[in-house]
């Protein structure tokens, strides 16, 4: 497992300040920008798209973690690099071809993930883990943020890692204090968290430090 790292979800942030938030997350010790995209086709949500990622790319000092919720994620591959997209995480439900797409992302230089549902059985993925540097567990279905997390992640996590995989094992959904001990003992390693981030009451710097202690210190026991 790699040093822990901590993926603030730009989900939560105030659109209406981009720049600020990228700021001050960045401030405060932050590791990557998570950047969750949607279509309202493959989830029933509208989010973001191509043109945010070039104008966070403008203002980012760390990379920019895009994961997809789209439909044909190897169509959107090529425009999300162009943009600025350091890592591009795919949905096996979504990718018509896993392998195929993951070495796309791979070829046109960017970190490339690949994700499932809560409730997509974890063999969908295992054919892909040789063509992928990231793997995120969901612990909430997609589409929305502020869900509750799902305790049974991590039993999925802890299956992911006894398959072999060793690079980094993202999670995402209802991150905080009180989970993010769970998750860090089943053997994840890099932590999205919106709403723990971006609306702590005693700020971001302190919200991060925080997390980023739990998570070391649960995965040391």
């Amino acid at each position: 497992m790699s040093a822990v790292k901590i993926a603030p979800s730009l989900l939560s942030a105030d659109f209406a300040a981009l720049d600020r938030e990228v700021a001050r997350v960045e401030a405060a010790g932050a590791d990557w920008h998570h950047v969750d995209v949607m279509d309202g086709h493959f989830v029933p949500n509208i989010t973001i798209g191509v043109p945010v990622v070039e104008a966070l790319k403008r203002v980012a000092a760390i990379p920019l973690d895009v994961h997809v919720m789209i439909s044909e994620p190897l169509r959107y591959a090529k425009p999300f690099r162009d943009a600025g997209a350091d890592g591009y995480t795919f949905h096996v439900e979504a990718a018509g071809d896993p392998i195929e797409t993951a070495r796309a992302v791979r070829e046109l230089g960017m970190r490339a993930g690949i994700t499932l549902n809560p409730d997509t059985p974890i063999d969908a993925i295992e054919p892909v883990l040789d063509d992928v540097d990231l793997v995120l567990v969901m612990s909430v279905f997609p589409g929305f943020g502020g869900q509750s997390y799902l305790r049974e992640a991590e039993s999925r996590i802890r299956a992911i890692r006894e398959l072999g995989w060793t690079g980094d094992l993202q999670v995402d959904g209802g991150i905080a204090e009180a989970t993010i001990g769970g998750a860090a003992a089943a053997g994840a390693d890099v932590f999205v968290a919106g709403t723990a981030i971006y609306r702590h009451p005693e700020g971001v710097e302190v919200a991060i430090a925080r997390l980023r202690d739990l998570a070391e210190r649960a995965g040391r026991e």
